[in-house]
């Protein structure tokens, strides 16, 4: 028993809490024979995975995803003009590791949240950061970051992630304030993370929306 309280001074040590209370636990079941490597290093095993869940909770609570989704939860057959083959591709993430950014453009009711929504836990559970935002309240919060004199502070937060989600586009008007705004983040973000933009509107509307600016 020595070599088990030695290796839970160990565990406590190295702030293995989850390990520590696995070892804790089978310390009654060891009496009388001695614990051995592979049984140690499944404590071990429980402590990645606890981590591993406490990373990916954390990681979701602050992507401040509307709701959870995932791809297989998605109706292709409802909607069959959606590629699914496509989708599952960008699932692969190879969009995030090329900073390029997703359009998802059609009418209310087609499922374009549910796909972005789905796409943002994939990221999280590969290491990457997300983060989802409707259009308006990222056009409210930075324009009250600019009157506060505040916008650099709160460029960093769309900014940070990996994968940044944009919802709803153009569903309100811009003024030119805020669409001058938009495209710095927009700009900011180049080669340094994606954008996952949802929007009701096709690209030709897109000027109207933004009181007649130049689309590059």
């Amino acid at each position: 028993m020595i070599a088990l309280e030695r290796a839970r001074q160990h565990l406590e040590t190295l702030g293995l809490k989850q390990a520590v209370e696995a070892l804790d636990n089978s310390l009654d079941a060891a009496v009388g024979r001695q614990l051995t490597y592979p049984k140690m290093l499944a404590l071990l095993g429980v402590e990645v995975t606890a981590r591993r869940e406490r990373y990916l909770s954390t990681r979701t609570n602050l992507a401040h995803l509307p709701f959870q989704r995932t791809l297989d939860q998605f109706d292709f057959t409802f909607q069959p003009s959606i590629d699914e083959r496509q989708v599952r591709e960008l699932a692969g993430l190879a969009f995030v590791a090329e900073a390029s950014n997703i359009l998802l453009l059609g009418p209310p009711g087609v499922g374009k949240t549910h796909l972005a929504v789905a796409l943002a836990p994939k990221a999280i559970e590969n290491g990457q950061g997300a983060y989802f935002v409707r259009a308006y309240d990222l056009m409210e919060d930075l324009r009250k970051a600019r009157i506060e004199h505040s916008l650099d502070r709160r460029m960093r937060v769309y900014l940070f992630p990996k994968v940044l989600v944009v919802d709803e586009f153009g569903i309100w008007p811009y003024d030119r304030e805020w669409a001058t705004a938009f495209f710095t983040l927009v700009s900011a973000r180049y080669e340094r993370g994606s954008i996952i933009l949802t929007s009701n509107k096709g690209f030709g509307e897109w000027g109207e929306l933004l009181e007649d600016m130049v689309i590059a």
